[in-house]
């Protein structure tokens, strides 16, 4: 079982992430899949996360919530406050160095990428940070491709934003892949 936590705050595009990559498996990969999410009272600003849990050999999962998480995505200080001690010691941490400036002092793997810096000055649009972190996600795990990500990204973002979102994600993938 892969458990995959994204967490930040209301407004980041935290939950569309996590859906994205929970659709994309289950639908164009054909793999079990669960996904759960969890939002404070304010629309933008409170805590949010989105966990995806993804079976391996298409198993059940009993439950539809991550432990211990083998990837933590964090775009947000309290994020990493809150669940950097929830992450497996071989696991992943991946930062929005923008709004995370500092790295955990952790045993697992840290990758940083400035996620809200790529979309606001390349893009224009602080509002995609969360699909430059997906693309940072995708390319340093391949445990999706991107085909699949890109055909569920194009059903789930709004049509006259689709490609914004595309070439968000498509930075994201670059920014690690130098």
């Amino acid at each position: 079982m892969k458990e995959i936590r994204f967490a930040g705050t209301g407004g980041q595009g935290i939950l569309l992430a996590g859906n994205i990559l929970a659709e994309a498996i289950a639908v164009y990969e054909g793999r079990n899949v669960a996904r759960n999410t969890a939002y404070g009272g304010q629309v933008r600003g409170g805590a949010s996360r989105c966990e995806v849990l993804i079976a391996e050999n298409n198993e059940e999962i009993d439950f539809p919530q991550v432990l211990c998480a083998d990837i933590l995505v964090a775009m947000s200080p309290e994020a990493v406050d809150v669940f950097v001690n929830e992450v497996k010691p071989e696991g992943l941490i991946l930062l929005d160095t923008t709004m995370v400036p500092n790295k955990p002092d952790v045993s697992c793997r840290v990758v940083g990428i400035k996620a809200t810096e790529i979309a606001d000055n390349t893009l224009g649009q602080i509002q995609t940070a969360n699909m430059v972190m997906l693309g940072a996600l995708v390319a340093l795990t391949d445990m999706v491709s991107i085909e699949s990500i890109e055909k569920t990204l194009k059903e789930k973002v709004p049509p006259k934003t689709i490609d914004t979102n595309l070439e968000a994600f498509r930075l994201g993938m670059k920014a690690v892949n130098r």
